[in-house]
C-alpha cells in the first residue's frame, strides 16, 4: 500500500457504524457489476469504457429491457461499473448485466476474473468504499467522489434512478464527507497525477523550466499536466496513438501554450524503431 494501513483501518471503521446496513432492509436489492483496476488491465477496462454520450442510450436499455428499474454507470480510467436497483434475483441479474455490458461494447474474447459482482450488503459497502476512495488506486483520493456524483447526477437527471438508488448515493455521498472529515484519509497526495508529480519533482528537486513529456491524453494526463504546469514545468510533450486526442490536451486552455503534440504511427520496423528512440529520449528527463 503507498499510505499506512492504519488509514485504512479507521476508515473502515468509520464506514462500518455509519449504518450502511439499515438500506439492505429496503426491497428491491441493489446489486454491482464492473471491471476495476483490482481486477482487469487497462486493455480490457478500455474496451468497456463507455463515452458520456452513450451513457443515457445504455442506462434506457438496462430498464427497457427490465434488467433493473434503476440504474447508474460509473466509467472512468480505472473502473466502469453498473449500479442497479433490480427486481431479479441476484443471479440473474448477474447473467443480465454481464451479457448487457459484452453487448455494448461488441466483446467477444473471453473473460475469466475481470468481471466483479457484488450483491447485499456487499454491494451497497463496495459503492460505500467507492465514494470514500477506500478502492481507489491511491488510497484516499478526492477525484472518485467527484467522478460518482458526476455518474449518479447524470443518471437521476435522465430520470433513471428512484428512491433505492437515491437514497444509497446520498448515503454514501454523506458517509464519505464523514470519512474524509473525521479521519487522516487525505492526508499527502490525493490523486494519480499529484502521486507522479511529487515522485518527480522529489527526484529533480525542482520542475521549473523542466521538459516534460506526457504519455496518453485521457483524464489522468490532463490532470497530470496541470499539475506539472502548477509546478513550473517550462514545456509539455504530448504523445499520445491518435495525434487528434493529444491535439485536443495541448489545445485545452491548461497547456494551449506550452504543450506541442508527438503522435507515434508505425508504418514500418524502421520507423517505428526510430520513433522509440526518440519516446525513450524524451522520457529520460522525467523517468
Amino acid at each position: 500500500s503507498l499510505v499506512p494501513n492504519s488509514r485504512c483501518r479507521s476508515s473502515d471503521g468509520l464506514l462500518a457504524s455509519s449504518g450502511f446496513d439499515l438500506l439492505t432492509l429496503m426491497p428491491m436489492p441493489i446489486v454491482v457489476i464492473g471491471l476495476s483496476h483490482r481486477s482487469s488491465p487497462v486493455a480490457v477496462r478500455e474496451q468497456f469504457a463507455f463515452a458520456e454520450a452513450h451513457i443515457p442510450g445504455a442506462l434506457q436499455r438496462v430498464r427497457d429491457e427490465r434488467i433493473a428499474h434503476e440504474a447508474v454507470i460509473l466509467s472512468t480510467c480505472n473502473r466502469v461499473e453498473v449500479y442497479a436497483a433490480t427486481p431479479l434475483d441476484p443471479a440473474e441479474a448477474f447473467k443480465e448485466l454481464k451479457q448487457f455490458l459484452l453487448d455494448c461494447h461488441d466483446y467477444r474474447e473471453p473473460l475469466t476474473d475481470e468481471i466483479y459482482t457484488l450483491g447485499e450488503p456487499q454491494s451497497v459497502e463496495h459503492l460505500f468504499r467507492v465514494a470514500c476512495g477506500l478502492d481507489s488506486m491511491v488510497l484516499g483520493e478526492t477525484e472518485i467522489l467527484g467522478q460518482l456524483k458526476k455518474a449518479y447526477e447524470f443518471a437521476r437527471s435522465h430520470g433513471h434512478t428512484g428512491a433505492r438508488l437515491n437514497k444509497a448515493f446520498q448515503r454514501a455521498f454523506n458517509v464519505a464527507k464523514h470519512v474524509r472529515t473525521e479521519t487522516s484519509i487525505q492526508r499527502g497526495s490525493v490523486s494519480v497525477a499529484s502521486v507522479a508529480v511529487d515522485l518527480a519533482e522529489k527526484i529533480f528537486e525542482s520542475l521549473r523550466n523542466r521538459h516534460v513529456i506526457v504519455l496518453g491524453a485521457g483524464e489522468t494526463s490532463e490532470k497530470t499536466a496541470r499539475a506539472l504546469l502548477s509546478r513550473g514545468a517550462g514545456s509539455i510533450i504530448v504523445a499520445n496513438r491518435s495525434h487528434d486526442r493529444a491535439l485536443a490536451l495541448a489545445s485545452s486552455n491548461c497547456c494551449k501554450v506550452v504543450c506541442r503534440v508527438a503522435s507515434f504511427r508505425y508504418t514500418s520496423p524502421h520507423q517505428g524503431a526510430a520513433s522509440k528512440a526518440a519516446l525513450y529520449s524524451l522520457t529520460a528527463r522525467l523517468a
